[in-house]
């Protein structure tokens, strides 16, 4: 089937469309870091022909631990994508987690995520399909690709077809997740285009009892095996200090190491789509 193409900002996505990543910190972890994070991947992005999206998180709410760093909340959270937004002129991605989150995102966001844990709420997914922003409905560890058709006919039904949908690893037993690279053409067949998300999918859900543990290392194999199988989003959380990074920090990747990966991928990426390549 066809793909529909989805414009976020002043560029489209989809089948045909030119190498997207969708990148940044899990979570924002302050005005000034989320700038200078927007701007290093606006410039690598810029330099080498791919499209960019900037992802962070205002709240993550389905931490593990209730100790855990969530974010700046709803409010501030929004005035520093906003900034990122205006100042850096990339498009922003954000998720969402209520009906009343959803409107006030979408006010601000080019594109509201719904969690992969939250995909099956119903008046979440249509509150953010009203927004009339881009929707990315990310598939739940525990559904299957072909199921996924039903959560994005919500989006539809609610009046928008502005949506991709983001594949993110299938629990495989206790604190476990495994990626079915098949997921990518069978979620295609929805029409609409396919995100691959390479951070989430190495995690380790409670791999350090209180939070999730990760392996990193992983991140470049998976990607790299999405591009190859026609995916043309890839989802990436980045971090210039891994190590210190106040969430998710085993599975976001260093910016030291982007470049070399973005490369690979749009090589990858060009021989997917059939473009010549020199050898």
């Amino acid at each position: 089937m066809e793909q529909e193409r989805v414009q976020i900002a002043d560029f489209w996505i989809g089948e045909g469309a030119p190498f997207t990543i969708i990148s940044g910190p899990c979570v924002i972890e302050g005005e000034e870091h989320a700038l200078a994070a927007a701007y290093f991947l606006k410039e690598l992005t810029s330099r080498l022909g791919i499209q960019f999206i900037y992802k962070s998180s205002y709240d993550k709410a389905n931490r593990l631990s209730h100790s855990s760093f969530r974010g700046p909340g709803l409010e501030k959270g929004l005035r520093i994508l906003e900034r990122v937004q205006r100042e850096v002129g990339v498009p922003v991605l954000t998720d969402v987690h209520s009906v009343e989150e959803a409107k006030a995102t979408g006010e601000v966001c080019d594109v509201l995520q719904i969690p992969a844990m939250l995909c099956r709420q119903t008046d979440l997914t249509v509150a953010a399909a009203r927004t009339g922003r881009v929707v990315n409905v990310k598939k739940g560890q525990f559904m299957a690709p072909w199921d996924m058709k039903n959560i994005l006919q919500k989006v539809v039904e609610s009046g928008s077809r502005k949506l991709f949908v983001t594949e993110r690893g299938t629990t495989f037993g206790y604190n476990n997740l495994v990626s079915d690279m098949r997921s990518i053409p069978l979620l295609a067949e929805n029409g609409f285009p396919v995100c691959y998300d390479a951070s989430h999918s190495v995690q380790i859900p409670g791999g350090h009892g209180g939070s999730s543990s990760g392996d990193r290392r992983f991140i470049p194999t998976l990607a790299s095996a999405a591009v190859a199988a026609g995916c043309s989003i890839i989802f990436i959380e980045s971090h210039p200090h891994p190590e210190k990074a106040k969430s998710d920090s085993a599975s976001v990747f260093p910016f030291e190491e982007m470049e070399t990966l973005l490369v690979r991928l749009l090589k990858l990426h060009e021989v997917a789509i059939g473009a010549p390549v020199a050898v």
